[in-house]
C-alpha cells in the first residue's frame, strides 16, 4: 500500500494529491500565466503594434535629442522587461522607452 502512495503527487496549486498520470499535466498548467501584462502610466494593457504618447519630454541618450510631450510613436513592440518598450522614431533608431513615460493612444 505505501507503494500507491507514493506515486501521488501534490500540487500546490490546487491542493490536491494527484494521480501519477496527472501529475505531467500539472506543470503545464502552471508554466502558461508566465506572460506579465505590459502597462503603460495610465494602467492600460499594452500589445506588440500599439500607438503610443509620450507623457513627458524625454532627453535621448546618444542622440542630443529630446523627445517632446505628445510625440505619437507608433508600432511598439513588447520587450522581456515588462517596463520597458522597443519602438521606432523617424529620427531615432532602437528607441527603448519606460513604460512609465507613455499613455497608449
Amino acid at each position: 500500500m505505501t507503494g500507491d502512495d507514493e506515486t501521488y503527487v501534490y500540487d500546490e496549486a490546487t491542493g490536491e494529491w494527484l494521480p501519477p498520470g496527472a501529475a505531467g499535466a500539472a506543470p503545464e498548467t502552471v508554466a502558461a500565466p508566465e506572460t506579465v501584462a505590459v502597462r503603460d502610466a495610465a494602467g492600460t494593457i499594452l500589445a506588440d503594434g500599439d500607438s503610443v504618447t509620450l507623457i513627458k519630454d524625454l532627453k535621448v541618450k546618444g542622440a542630443n535629442q529630446t523627445l517632446k510631450q505628445g510625440t505619437v510613436i507608433r508600432s511598439i513592440r513588447l520587450t522581456d522587461d515588462p517596463e520597458e518598450i522597443d519602438c521606432r522614431h523617424d529620427t531615432i533608431k532602437g528607441l527603448v522607452l519606460r513604460t512609465e513615460f507613455v499613455r497608449k493612444r
